[in-house]
């Protein structure tokens, strides 16, 4: 099976013939756990909201989140504390964060997820309160912290019994819109799932982790959230790169926000230890709460559910292949079941157009590599039938088999749709694929760069590309020392022509907003982490704000050098596992 996907998606990819919550109403009691609205309509809470809609929460007391969907619907470790164990018969366990020590600074926050999701005044950001709530340091009203049990394949081999080692699910959100949020946070300590770890997290993954969940959200990516960046002065030992170079870091929490964390392997660890009714219930939870349109009563729910995520999984790494992003470990483990990019570790967006980039240099094999995204897709999902296969009838297994083959299919389509989209091309044409895979050969060829490259073609006109006139364009540039360029530019300026009712400023606009100017590449990351372990925020900020409109020309990026050639120093950085 991953032969056939490989072969399908390189005849695309490298040329083969080239080659829940807690409403914002006030408990009257004074108990945290109060929680006699949790059930409250998201039309309730919107009529509410629309009463005061222009007022944001001034005070982080008045800020309610709760556990009690979860909580009630499955069982909870029977264990309490948070020393490292094997756990049984459960999906969550009762765990505290520990606080970061030492002085806590807010080094990073997005606007757009405290005002337009959490419903908060930005203000508040700046009390004392927050960087103790955001940190673990206390606990928001209506919060029971939990760790959440799960296990995965690793590098294509189970591993057992992972979940949370460090981080606290502080519980659900519903926002003025009706909206859903768990609130979790990372590097807030140990918890029963932590095996040799210490919990934390130190600065530079969380900066990275800040900065590329925001950023991939303004991509059009399908992702989780990152609300803010809190870092200390505890220490925090790390072997960076596992060869014995130990050195201290310091640590960092991140508060972050996803639908759900529930991914492939929270199912997987349950069918693997033979808890199915508990696998069942979970199930039913995924698809009541985050499938709508899956019936609660339908007898083959489990088989469209499968069906939803093969479909989803496919477009979310098309996605991931139309910005040039690569995960880095895309372990079971890491894959959303809401096909979501979760758990930013040694990602990394592709600078060279090279389908064997791998940003992990924990990844000897290259098993993660960019090319072999869509083939690890294929693998997990195959993972996620295994996980299901105790709850599907034998004739649902067979059908649920059919739809893991159309997963290539899917794939390519999409993937075929978005390069046409960064290409300008309009309608549907029988070479259009062809086209798009000689570009992607060109590009591997003179080792183009794969985010400027597509953006440059955004921004020269048809006349430019006539005379070959790339001044200032140094992708392009580069990419027309191809011994081919010129056929495969008339190949694409025929194409252009062929659009009817088409101009020129049309086709760069439309092309302009789908291929960005600015990507956090790594280089870009490093710069900033390293003031950041310096106590200078600056840069990180500065990035944030650039990604937030990665589309538009911006003046500080510009002269910051963000879309200029990477520096040479750029070449040596390594990201590995360890953070």
């Amino acid at each position: 099976m991953c032969r056939t996907i490989h072969t399908v998606v390189f005849a695309l990819v490298a040329a083969a013939s080239i080659s829940p919550v807690h409403v914002l109403e006030f408990c009257q009691s004074t108990d945290r756990d109060c929680h006699s609205h949790d059930r409250t309509t998201s039309d309730s809470v919107k009529s509410r909201w629309n009463m005061n809609a222009s007022n944001l929460i001034q005070d982080l007391e008045q800020f309610r989140v709760s556990c009690k969907n979860l909580l009630e619907a499955f069982p909870v470790d029977e264990v309490d504390g948070n020393f490292v164990r094997t756990v049984k018969n459960c999906v969550f366990s009762k765990s505290l964060p520990t606080p970061l020590k030492g002085p806590l600074r807010l080094a990073a926050v997005s606007k757009d997820v405290i005002e337009g999701i959490l419903d908060v005044d930005m203000a508040v950001t700046q009390s004392e309160e927050f960087l103790h709530y955001a940190s673990g340091g206390r606990l928001l009203p209506g919060s029971v912290p939990l760790a959440h049990r799960y296990g995965g394949h690793q590098f294509g081999y189970w591993a057992g019994q992972l979940g949370d080692g460090r981080a606290h699910s502080l519980g659900q959100y519903t926002n003025r819109k009706g909206e859903v949020w768990e609130m979790q946070l990372k590097g807030s300590g140990k918890t029963p799932y932590s095996r040799s770890g210490d919990g934390r997290a130190v600065i530079r993954s969380s900066v990275r982790e800040f900065l590329c969940s925001e950023a991939m959200h303004v991509l059009g990516v399908p992702t989780s959230r990152a609300a803010s960046l809190i870092v200390s002065d505890e220490p925090v030992i790390r072997d960076q790169f596992y060869n014995g170079n130990v050195k201290t870091e310091r640590g960092a929490v991140v508060l972050r926000l996803a639908r759900s964390w529930f991914r492939i392997g929270s199912l997987e660890i349950l069918s693997e230890s033979g808890e199915i009714d508990l696998l069942r219930k979970l199930l039913n939870f995924v698809i009541d709460e985050h499938f709508s349109s899956i019936e609660s009563d339908d007898p083959d729910k489990y088989l469209v559910f499968y069906s939803t995520v093969v479909n989803e999984t496919a477009h979310m790494i098309a996605q991931w292949m139309s910005v040039g992003f690569a995960h880095g470990v895309c372990n079971t483990d890491n894959f959303s079941l809401l096909s979501i990019t979760i758990d930013y570790g040694p990602f990394g967006f592709m600078e060279a157009y090279n389908p064997d980039f791998v940003p992990n240099t924990s990844d000897d094999e290259g098993r993660y590599s960019i090319g072999a995204q869509a083939n690890v897709g294929l693998f997990n999902l195959e993972k996620l039938l295994t996980a299901l296969s105790p709850v599907l009838s034998k004739k649902q297994r067979k059908e649920a088999k059919i739809i893991l083959k159309g997963y290539a299919n899917i794939y390519q389509m999409r993937f075929h749709q978005l390069f046409k989209a960064k290409l300008g091309l309009l309608g549907d044409e029988e070479e259009d694929g062809y086209l798009i895979a000689f570009l992607l050969k060109m590009m591997e060829d003179t080792q183009s760069d794969f985010t400027t490259t597509f953006r440059q073609l955004s921004e020269v006109s048809v006349e430019q590309l006539h005379n070959n006139n790339f001044t200032q364009m140094w992708a392009l540039e580069d990419l027309s020392s191809h011994k081919l360029f010129s056929d495969w530019l008339n190949m694409y300026l025929l194409r252009l022509r062929g659009q009817e009712n088409d101009d020129d400023s049309d086709r760069q606009h439309r092309m302009k907003n789908v291929n960005p100017r600015y990507v956090l590449r790594n280089w870009m990351a490093e710069s900033a982490i390293r003031k950041a372990e310096m106590n200078d925020f600056s840069e990180v900020e500065l990035l944030h704000h650039i990604l937030s409109s990665p589309f538009v020309t911006q003046e500080t990026a510009e002269e910051a050098g963000y879309a200029a050639r990477p520096p040479l120093w750029a070449e040596r950085l390594k990201v590995s596992c360890s953070s």
